[in-house]
């Protein structure tokens, strides 16, 4: 996306004579104030909005497939985005595939990676970032995406965001959910991002510390200032990942944005809730 300069007005004419002006004051031209011909003034048209509508819930695997479905990535422009993290481990471990629910068509991703049961800190997690080759703009939200949980997780439990360590969220496949998820958005690049009010359910979550109620407690923590809504299910909807990147992109909450829509897309998760499809519409436009 083309960023946009301004030529700098002529500097301001003095009150008093110019030095070389033996008699009457030189006239100087007024400022120029209006961008230069090759760089128009920016229209709210020409910003891009993004928006997610999760129906029942929203997982990082969903945000994930449905970034990368708007890029309309393949499987080699995956891995090659994969291997800026410079962990082997993760290579050609992550595939889009084809999903069907109630007759809709949309997208998943899976990540065939063994469940890791390492422990890593916030501080692991930084350092790994800083020797991954992503750009600046993509590590700088993965940091902060792992900073917010940290501090959600690190408040949950009593400890400060350095004290925390990662269990699930420590794992391969969360490290690559979120770090390419980063990677994808600085891709596309919205000006505004808009999710609708995250559902919510009541029910168990099983996870290291056991069967915990839901919204599992990290997620509590992090729904302060976020809109949401009831959801006629049971059991965990919204997962910390994604919530920790929906923060981390500074999306706003509330109804459908003012836009021209250019592209959609569906992107569904794993988990599957009676009667309603787990999946979450995407739109990619222009703002009206």
């Amino acid at each position: 996306m083309p960023r946009q300069t301004l030529t700098p007005p002529h500097s301001a004419p003095s009150h008093n004579p110019a030095p070389h002006c033996h008699s009457a004051p030189c006239a100087h031209p007024a400022p120029d104030t209006h961008p230069a011909p090759d760089a128009p003034a920016q229209h709210p048209a020409s910003l891009t909005v993004l928006t997610v509508r999760p129906a029942s819930g929203l997982s990082g695997d969903m945000l994930l497939s449905g970034l990368a479905a708007l890029l309309d990535l393949d499987a080699p422009a995956l891995d090659a985005l994969t291997d800026e993290l410079r962990l082997p481990a993760l290579h050609g471990v992550l595939r889009l595939e084809a999903r069907q629910v109630n007759g809709i068509a949309g997208v998943g991703c899976h990540i065939d990676l063994p469940h890791e049961h390492s422990h890593r800190s916030l501080a692991d997690i930084l350092a790994l970032l800083d020797v991954s080759a992503l750009p600046a703009d993509a590590a700088t939200l993965a940091r902060e995406a792992f900073t917010v949980l940290a501090a959600a997780e690190g408040a949950v439990h009593g400890k400060s965001p350095e004290q925390v360590t990662f269990h699930e969220v420590g794992a391969l496949d969360s490290i690559l959910d979120i770090c390419l998820a980063c990677r994808l958005f600085t891709q596309l690049a919205p000006h505004r991002f808009v999710c609708s009010p995250l559902p919510l359910a009541d029910g168990l979550v099983r996870c290291a510390h056991g069967c915990l109620p839901t919204p599992a407690p990290a997620v509590l923590h992090m729904l302060e200032g976020v809109a949401v809504q009831g959801f006629a299910g049971q059991g965990e909807t919204v997962t910390p990942t994604a919530l920790c990147l929906l923060k981390a992109f500074k999306a706003d909450f509330g109804p459908w944005p003012a836009m021209t829509v250019r592209k959609t897309r569906i992107s569904y998760g794993d988990k599957v809730f009676p009667h309603v499809p787990n999946g979450a519409l995407w739109a990619l436009g222009t703002a009206q």
